[in-house]
């Protein structure tokens, strides 16, 4: 199989799935500053994604704890075909110096996937950022806009979106979470 017929199968993979297929390398966008884990930790909320083939329901939530060891355990919970579905998996910062820069592992022999924040305030919204290369042909992307509560406003949205755009991610390819109906989640 050649170069060129893998990537076209790929594409079209891609593009039949919804991802954020791109060619080239990954954009290599700036992340909080001084970001403190600890704070981070808690609940949030999906408000805003690029689409992602693993994620088909609603009501997406994360909620992220510190372990005794230093790493964080990541439980993904979202609402499909009217059943609650979770997934738990463990991230870890990559480099102390870059704290904002973390790896996720949901499976074992899996590489681990990139989870960047490239911004939050804590205690109303984060943006994060997830980007793999692809044989140095083609990248794919993940991003999320999360929130503490399942809503967010507009204008903090439009902010954050360009912070997106300014990280060179294509805004217009964001959808809506769907978080109504979501009582059961809790």
């Amino acid at each position: 199989l050649n170069v060129k017929v893998l990537f076209a199968l790929l594409l079209t993979a891609a593009a039949a799935e919804g991802q954020s297929f791109h060619q080239g390398n990954c954009p290599q966008p700036s992340v909080q500053e001084n970001f403190n884990v600890t704070q981070y930790m808690g609940t949030w909320y999906e408000v805003e994604k690029l689409p992602a083939m693993f994620e088909r329901g609603k009501c997406n939530q994360a909620t992220y704890s510190l372990l005794d060891d230093g790493t964080v355990k990541v439980r993904n919970v979202e609402l499909a075909n009217g059943k609650i579905s979770s997934i738990e998996g463990v991230a870890k910062v990559k480099n102390s110096s870059q704290p904002a820069i973390l790896d996720v592992s949901f499976f074992r022999g899996v590489p681990d996937a990139p989870y960047w924040v490239l911004s939050t305030d804590y205690h109303s919204h984060a943006l994060v950022y997830s980007c793999s290369d692809y044989f140095g042909l083609f990248h794919i992307d993940f991003a999320w806009i999360l929130a503490r509560t399942r809503v967010l406003t507009g204008d903090i949205i439009l902010q954050l979106h360009d912070k997106l755009a300014a990280a060179g991610v294509k805004v217009n390819r964001l959808t809506v979470s769907d978080q109504t109906g979501c009582d059961v989640m809790t």
